[in-house]
């Protein structure tokens, strides 16, 4: 073709530009260094992998500060009081040989020689006055005369003995107060009353047969417990916040899994404070030197809370030979073990459980557990938040029986306390 490029001449471009690149592949190739490395060239290092980083558990480096209790801030130690001379022994020489036991009581008067003193038979029968169910004893030491029931709670109530057995045993099943009025056909008013007498006795009653208890194991959990003054709230939307914020509404548990012993139980805010006071009354409970293994969910203040109570100072080992001296370290006690049931809930549904043991090893909790056939889990104390539920109406699930308040709700706790430690029966 005339005016353009021919056939002939597009191969020859070609040719060339093979013959070019080919060339360069020859140049490239002689020019790269072989054998030793010249002198005065750099070596290439390899590059180091990145350091991985330990997933074996550490071990607790201790704190520099023992964490504070209230409870043991303010305890004080009993101090033990000279036994009293006992008083003499009564023997009565006029009349016939008295028939009416009272081996078993003693002089409610402070200022009598015989308060205290049972079976020094200082007291004189007078049957039944005005007809009332209970009987009326003389004390003729200081003179005093009073009925057979000071220091429980039917002292001086005019009621049958038991129609107010009956009412607080239906307090205990979960009934409310207007329920057990209307099931009594008695007055609110007057059933109010017998819960707080109930409370106050029974509280007392479980304080002095639960201690110098050895148990193996106790696991710990909180309860959610909705009072009808939160509820309610007050005013505007504002004032409903700070009354639920300032309400406590957690009930406090801590349980033997083998015996289903209940150990203590309280009522207070989700914190460190209240956990530590929890645990404060489990090491009451418990007798000297028993350390069992805690089982709980992953409430941090937990950990805390059982360092404060079984925890010595410890001295750590110098590094080096010169030096200064490390400061002492509050450390958990060896024999104490303590694992959690950490459990992670999406939409209201349980999607993951991990186990994670704090204090101790893995194969110390798991000989523990092996006595029973058992491994981490904190599934009775999840089962006696359901008893709970049913039978403290205070925190049941869509009840119309609400508290008023944390005192009303301690009121029904210690009776519930009371009657599944000694009244339930547990079989499973």
């Amino acid at each position: 073709m005339r005016g353009g490029r021919g056939i002939g001449d597009d191969l020859f471009f070609y040719k060339v530009l093979r013959l070019a690149l080919l060339w360069l592949y020859v140049a490239g190739y002689w020019r790269r260094p072989r054998g030793r490395p010249q002198l005065g060239r750099a070596t290439p290092t390899p590059a180091t992998p990145p350091r991985k980083r330990s997933r074996d558990p550490q071990p607790f480096p201790g704190l520099t500060h023992k964490p504070l209790c209230t409870a043991c801030e303010h305890a004080q130690e009993p101090v033990p009081q000279p036994p009293r001379c006992p008083p003499p022994r009564i023997v009565p020489t006029r009349g016939c040989p008295r028939q009416v036991d009272t081996s078993t009581q003693f002089c409610p008067n402070l200022d009598c020689d015989y308060y205290g003193w049972a079976g020094f038979r200082n007291f004189q029968a007078n049957g039944h006055p005005n007809g009332r169910p209970w009987r009326q004893w003389h004390c003729t030491a200081c003179g005093g005369d009073f009925f057979e029931t000071p220091g429980t709670p039917l002292h001086g109530k005019h009621v049958a003995p038991h129609l107010l057995v009956w009412a607080v045993g239906a307090l205990a099943e979960g009934l409310g107060i207007r329920a057990v009025a209307r099931v009594f056909e008695v007055d609110p008013n007057t059933v109010l009353p017998w819960l707080v007498e109930a409370a106050d006795h029974l509280q007392v009653f479980s304080q002095y047969f639960l201690h110098d208890v050895r148990v193996t194991q106790v696991q710990l959990d909180e309860l959610y417990a909705r009072l009808s003054a939160v509820k309610d709230g007050e005013g505007h939307e504002a004032a409903a916040l700070m009354s639920l914020s300032r309400s406590s509404h957690w009930v406090w548990v801590a349980l033997d899994p083998v015996s289903k012993l209940l150990l203590t139980i309280d009522v207070g805010d989700r914190t460190l404070a209240v956990a530590q006071d929890v645990v404060h009354q489990v090491v009451q409970v418990l007798a000297p030197g028993c350390v069992p293994l805690f089982l709980t969910d992953g409430f941090k203040a937990y950990a805390t809370a059982l360092l404060t109570h079984f925890g010595p100072w410890v001295q750590p080992p110098r590094r080096q030979a010169i030096g200064p001296v490390l400061k002492p370290r509050w450390m958990p006690l060896p024999q104490l073990l303590y694992a959690q049931v950490i459990k992670v809930t999406r939409r209201r549904r349980l999607v993951r459980v991990s186990h994670h043991v704090v204090c101790g090893t893995l194969a110390a909790v798991e000989q523990v557990l092996a006595a029973q056939s058992w491994h981490i889990n904190t599934a009775f104390i999840e089962r006696l938040n359901l008893t709970t539920r049913q039978h403290v109406a205070a925190v049941g699930r869509r009840v119309m029986t609400l508290c008023k308040g944390e005192e009303g709700l301690r009121q029904q706790l210690a009776l519930y306390h009371t009657d599944d430690n000694f009244c339930l029966s547990h079989t499973s």
